[in-house]
C-alpha cells in the first residue's frame, strides 16, 4: 500500500517534538523515526518523501520554494488546492505543483505568517508580513483563509529585490533614451522634488531608486518605507522602516510616524517609499519647509489621476481639499509616469508637473507624441 506522506509526517513531527534538539536533528534519526512510525517496510524514496514532506512544513516557503526560486520570478500565488500561479514578467503561469488539500495550504499559510510575526486563525483570517530570505531578497506574505475566500485558503507571495538600479542600466534596458537620462539628471541637479507614479510592477521604486543614485554625495538622504527595497547607490543613505502590529495588537510604527521623526535627523532630501495615506500631509510640509528634491512613489495609472489620487489620500489625515490643493501648488512637484507594457518591459512614458489652485497636471513630455524632452527646469520652477 502506499505510503501517506503527509500522516506519516505529523507522527514524525509529534515525537521530534518530545526530543532534545540535536537529536531532532541528526537525520539518521529522523529516518529510523520515519520507518519506526510507517510501521513497515518503506523504501528509500518513500522514506524521502516523508523527508522532503518534513522538510516543507518547516523551512523557506515550503512546496512553493521550487517555483519562487526560478529566474524572474515575481509573484506567485495559491488558489486553495485549485492551482499555483505565478508571474515572471509574462503574464500569470500555471506551476506544475498543487496541494492535495485544504489543511495543507491553511498549515503552510499559518507558518509564514507565524514567522513574520503575525496571527492567522478562525478570528483573524487575513493577515500580511514580510520574510527575509538567504540571497538577500525579502518576501510579502498575504493569506486569507476560508471563509471568507472561497474555494479555500489564498496566499500570495511578492518578491521584494532591492532596487539598486542605475540610470545607465534603465537606458540599456530601453527603459528611456539616453537624452531623457539627461533630462532627469538635470532634474535631480535643480533639487526638484518629484513623485514617481505607476501602476503594480511597473518600475516605480526602480527608477526611484536609479535618480537617488544621482543625488551630490554631499547631501544626506532619508528614506522612508513599508518595506525596506530602496538601495540606491548613495554613500549616505538612511533607511527607515515602518512595522505593523504584533500579535498583541501592540507596537505599530507608522510611515507618518517615521516622516515625523525625519524632519529632526537634519536631511537634505526625504523619500517616501511608496505614499499609501495620510503621510502625504507630512512630506507636503517637508515639501514647504525648505526640504528640497524630496521625492516619493505613488500608485496611479497616469498623470491626470495623481491629484484625484493625493486628495483621497490626504483626506485620510483630515487635510481639506482646498489645502492639499495650495500645498500643491506651492510644491509644484514634478511627476514621472512609469508604465509596464504588453511584453514586460518597463518604460518611463511621461514626465509632468502639478501646479495651480485647483491643482492641474501639465504634461512636458510624452513618449508617443514627442521625440525628446527637452525641458528648462529653472523656468519650470517659476
Amino acid at each position: 500500500m502506499p505510503v501517506d506522506a503527509a500522516v506519516i509526517a505529523d507522527k514524525v513531527q509529534r515525537v521530534l517534538a518530545a526530543v532534545p534538539a540535536e537529536q531532532a536533528c541528526d537525520p539518521g534519526y529522523v529516518a529510523h523515526t520515519i520507518r519506526a512510525e510507517a510501521g513497515g517496510i518503506m523504501s528509500d524514496v518513500e522514506v524521502l518523501s516523508v523527508l522532503r514532506k518534513l522538510r516543507h512544513d518547516s523551512v523557506g516557503v515550503g512546496p512553493l520554494e521550487q517555483v519562487l526560486s526560478l529566474p524572474g520570478v515575481t509573484d506567485v500565488l495559491v488558489n486553495g488546492t485549485q492551482g499555483v500561479w505565478f508571474d515572471r514578467g509574462r503574464g500569470l503561469e500555471a506551476a506544475d505543483i498543487g496541494f492535495a488539500s485544504e489543511r495543507e495550504v491553511r498549515q503552510l499559510a499559518t507558518r509564514l505568517l507565524v514567522s513574520a510575526g503575525r496571527r492567522l486563525d478562525d478570528t483573524q483570517c487575513f493577515a500580511d508580513g514580510q520574510l527575509s530570505r538567504d540571497d538577500g531578497s525579502s518576501v510579502r506574505v498575504h493569506a486569507i483563509l476560508s471563509p471568507p475566500a472561497q474555494g479555500g485558503t489564498c496566499i500570495s507571495l511578492r518578491v521584494l529585490r532591492h532596487a539598486v538600479t542605475s540610470l545607465e542600466t534603465l537606458c540599456e534596458r530601453g527603459t528611456m533614451s539616453r537624452p531623457t537620462k539627461a533630462c532627469l539628471q538635470q532634474l535631480v541637479a535643480a533639487r526638484r522634488s518629484f513623485l514617481v507614479i505607476g501602476g503594480t510592477g511597473s518600475g516605480k521604486t526602480t527608477l526611484l531608486a536609479a535618480l537617488l543614485g544621482e543625488v551630490s554625495h554631499r547631501q544626506r538622504i532619508i528614506c522612508i518605507e513599508d518595506t525596506a527595497e530602496l538601495r540606491p547607490n548613495h554613500p549616505h543613505i538612511l533607511g527607515l522602516v515602518s512595522r505593523g502590529t504584533n500579535t498583541e495588537g501592540k507596537g505599530a510604527i507608522t510611515m507618518a510616524d517615521l516622516l515625523k521623526q525625519s524632519l529632526r535627523m537634519r536631511p537634505d532630501r526625504i523619500v517616501v517609499g511608496e505614499i499609501r495615506g495620510a503621510e502625504v500631509i507630512d512630506l507636503l510640509a517637508a515639501l514647504n519647509t525648505g526640504h528640497d528634491g524630496c521625492a516619493g512613489t505613488v500608485h496611479a495609472n497616469s498623470l491626470l489621476e495623481v491629484p484625484a489620487r493625493l486628495e483621497a489620500l490626504a483626506a485620510r489625515g483630515n487635510m481639506s481639499r482646498d489645502q492639499l490643493m495650495s500645498q500643491l501648488a506651492a510644491a509644484k512637484p514634478v511627476v514621472l509616469a512609469m508604465r509596464r507594457q504588453a511584453d514586460g518591459r518597463r518604460v518611463l512614458h511621461q514626465i509632468g508637473v502639478l501646479s495651480g489652485i485647483p491643482t492641474t497636471v501639465t504634461v512636458l513630455w510624452d513618449v508617443e507624441t514627442m521625440a525628446q524632452p527637452n525641458i528648462d527646469w529653472a523656468a519650470v520652477q517659476q
